[in-house]
């Protein structure tokens, strides 16, 4: 009596308009999001995307799923972009400074408070995403500060904070107006970064951590 072989099965791959599909319902929300914030109308998402309302519902089973993979993928394109700063050769800090601008037009302010008001911080993939993106920035800072170009007393946090704050547009402008001022701004903090100092920071450089540490 022979034994039966189990049968191999091969695991489907997602079609290429599947995949087309889910990205458009990404940069549809992540545009959305900015606009309006994390409680739009998924079915406005599916109209802005040029989905039905199944597709988005197939992909993102609720508005955390979808939440959390706008979150994720501004941060993968900010990681990028800071892989991209340290494959540069020349000039460490101008290669920060690309870092910066290009970090403020993904939107990274429209992130803050998507993260504190939604979902589990903790997910892994949100954890994931968040770990690179520090561990990259800090590289390209650290490169600027051996170079001499970059003065001592900032961290990660400072730089991040920065970019959040002054990429959102003022109470009571519009977005687009804002939009204007973005690098104008982004530069003026730039050139407080350079070393040497021109004066002393109070308090000491913030990290990460400080940030998502609880308020007392």
């Amino acid at each position: 009596m022979k034994t039966a072989t189990p049968v191999q099965r091969k695991v489907a791959r997602p079609r290429a308009d599947a995949l087309r599909n889910r990205e458009r319902i990404v940069t549809a929300a992540r545009e959305m999001f900015v606009e309006h914030g994390p409680e739009v109308p998924l079915d406005d998402v599916a109209r802005r995307a040029g989905v039905g309302n199944a597709t988005v519902y197939r992909n993102f089973p609720d508005r955390d799923a979808l939440v959390r993979e706008v979150v994720c993928s501004v941060m993968d394109r900010t990681a990028r972009a800071a892989e991209t700063a340290l494959a540069e050769n020349g000039d460490a800090f101008a290669a920060l400074e690309r870092f910066v601008h290009v970090s403020a037009d993904e939107r990274i302010s429209a992130l803050c408070p998507m993260v504190s008001v939604t979902f589990d911080q903790n997910h892994p993939d949100l954890v994931a995403a968040r770990e690179r993106v520090e561990r990259l920035v800090g590289q390209v800072m650290d490169r600027a500060r051996a170079a001499g170009q970059l003065r001592s007393d900032v961290g990660v946090g400072d730089v991040m904070v920065a970019v959040a704050q002054l990429s959102r547009p003022p109470a009571g402008t519009e977005c687009l107006r804002g939009d204007r001022f973005v690098h104008r701004h982004l530069q003026l903090f730039l050139d407080g970064l350079r070393a040497p100092a021109r004066s002393v920071l109070p308090g000491a450089a913030v990290t990460m951590e400080d940030l998502r540490r609880p308020c007392d």
